[in-house]
């Protein structure tokens, strides 16, 4: 399951987020750490792809892809230092596949800014000031255990993992987030067991009036982009108060209360996609009478790998793939007329799965 991270300092609106996103009612208090444990949140993943084969195939169900966040204690100056709730959110940080870093954007008076005044490149520094602190004590306590021994080794294995930790040090040194790195991938074997944070991939979430939102930016919301540009980073722009509204109502009336302020998707809905985008995350799909069932794949994946996201047996017994893809389906109406059309393929071991795949796989374990 794809597991995103949602910080940010306290009051700029990441538990209203958070609430609205997973629909549920964590106390989201006008004051510091209000948020002391991670709260976990599970959501489906919305795909109208899934929702027409199931409407084509009448399945006893239908299986959404899910997607958890973790609403992570509000970090204050000095966390690293064990300032506000210390470092004991930075653990829970060090177990996701991304960040969504929330940044306030917006005036009011009624709610207070820990830091006095909104500046939403000041909040994102002492942030990642607060991330590069924690991996940089991480990455020292390694280089000063295998110490001196390692600089003299002639060892390959352990020249590149020194090698390696000497340029995180050198770049965490400088303020550096170690994303804006290039690793090779044996570099990025040697530091996965760290979990280093400022390595995961990050989204800037601007949360901004309602008016903002309805016009897409602000002067706040237009420097987080480009600062977001130079970490190759997303930034999504959303209403928490809206978004708070928004899960309270129907799909239906959900989607007409976009329309009417003109826009084309929820928070929610832009946070996944950009995550996707972000973590080279695909779709492909499993259906027939049993079940309609999407499944999350990296981009990259052969055949049989995904075979094995369903099942280790299916990977292990791979014999070929049936695949069709969705777009052919919708296009021939059926799965009997695209077979007719000679679009059904038999995809062997080598096959790279495309995004909207409709696979049935042939295994014998």
């Amino acid at each position: 399951m794809l597991k995103a991270g949602i910080i940010g300092l306290p009051n700029v609106g990441k538990s209203t987020l958070f609430n609205a996103i997973t629909k549920k009612n964590i106390l989201a208090a006008n004051y510091p750490f209000a948020t002391i444990d991670p709260n976990v949140g599970v959501v489906t993943v919305p795909d109208t792809r899934l929702d027409y084969l199931s409407e084509m195939y009448l399945p006893e169900r239908t299986i959404y892809t899910t997607y958890e966040f973790t609403d992570i204690a509000g970090l204050v100056k000095g966390a690293s230092n064990g300032e506000g709730l210390g470092n004991k959110f930075l653990s829970h940080i060090r177990e996701v596949d991304a960040i969504v870093e929330v940044v306030r954007c917006f005036e009011s008076s009624d709610i207070i800014h820990v830091e006095g005044n909104v500046d939403p490149i000041r909040d994102i520094e002492i942030i990642n000031l607060e991330l590069i602190m924690s991996d940089l004590e991480q990455i020292q306590n390694r280089i000063n255990k295998i110490g001196k021994k390692a600089q003299m080794t002639k060892d390959k294995n352990e020249l590149l993992e020194i090698n390696t930790l000497k340029k995180c040090e050198e770049a965490l040194l400088k303020n550096v987030p170690l994303r804006r790195l290039e690793f090779s991938p044996d570099e990025l074997f040697i530091l996965k067991p760290f979990c280093l944070i400022t390595l995961k991939p990050i989204i800037y979430m601007a949360n901004v009036s309602e008016e903002d939102a309805v016009i897409g930016h602000n002067i706040y919301t237009d420097t987080v982009s480009e600062y977001a540009l130079k970490e190759n980073a997303s930034l999504i722009v959303v209403c928490a108060k809206m978004e708070s509204e928004l899960s309270e109502l129907s799909d239906e009336d959900k989607e007409n209360f976009l329309h009417e302020l003109g826009i084309n998707n929820s928070g929610l809905d832009k946070l996944i996609f950009a995550t996707y985008n972000l973590l080279g995350l695909k779709t492909f799909f499993t259906s027939g009478k049993d079940e309609c069932r999407a499944w999350t794949f990296k981009d990259g994946m052969k055949a049989p790998e995904c075979a094995g996201i369903i099942h280790s047996d299916f990977q292990k017994g791979f014999i070929k793939a049936e695949v069709m893809s969705f777009d052919d389906f919708k296009q021939y109406g059926s799965e009997t007329k695209v077979k007719e059309a000679g679009r059904m393929r038999l995809e062997g071991k080598e096959y790279l799965m495309q995004d909207g795949d409709i696979c049935y796989f042939r295994f014998n374990v």
